[in-house]
């Protein structure tokens, strides 16, 4: 069954957490640079986490990507990050997405501009777990074919791998996720993948 076929309001609990988180650990693998994606949260979540791959020395630059609010959110998860002791040339900011294709699409423009696409490898994805499958297809779909991609998820309260279906909110915002995915690659705003 591929995600495109995914019916959500008839799939089982396990199917949608196969769609939503099946595949997605961390590989442990050297990038060229860490890319993470914008939330409101963002700053708390998972900039920590993109903090961490950083001093461990698994990739040399962080990109924070994202736009909405007052204080583009990358503009905050930089300030956060500089205050855990990243040295701010190492945090690139790009300010005007507002969504996840446009985090691809504006990352890669900036990408190509400031760094060269041509010499990225690999590039580690920080987002949280259940957003990480709409992320790596996102970015399968609008990046070039060569790079490959390590998850770095973060785990939030009611959305992990392991809970999410205890709780009425990480139910909601999983089945959510499974619905968009379903129909991001109906739409072949993302690549379809076999679940």
């Amino acid at each position: 069954m591929y995600l495109s076929e995914l019916d959500v309001e008839q799939a089982e609990a396990d199917l949608i957490h196969r769609a939503v988180f099946a595949g997605l650990e961390d590989d442990g693998k050297m990038g060229d640079l860490i890319l993470v994606f914008g939330s409101i949260r963002a700053p708390e979540l998972r900039v920590p986490k993109a903090v961490e791959l950083y001093k461990a020395g698994r990739a040399p630059l962080i990109l924070m990507s994202g736009g909405t609010s007052t204080i583009p959110e990358a503009l905050a998860m930089k300030e956060a990050a500089v205050k855990l002791g990243v040295k701010e040339e190492a945090v690139w900011t790009e300010t005007r997405s507002t969504n996840t294709k446009e985090n691809a699409l504006l990352s890669r423009k900036m990408l190509d501009q400031r760094y060269g696409l041509d010499r990225i490898r690999r590039i580690l994805l920080v987002t949280n777990a259940f957003h990480m499958r709409r992320c790596y297809l996102t970015m399968k779909t609008w990046m070039p074919e060569w790079i490959d991609y390590s998850f770095c998820r973060v785990e939030d309260r009611n959305t992990r791998p392991d809970n999410w279906h205890l709780q009425e909110k990480g139910r909601r915002r999983v089945y959510r996720e499974a619905e968009k995915l379903a129909l991001y690659t109906r739409t072949k705003e993302i690549v379809d993948m076999e679940i």
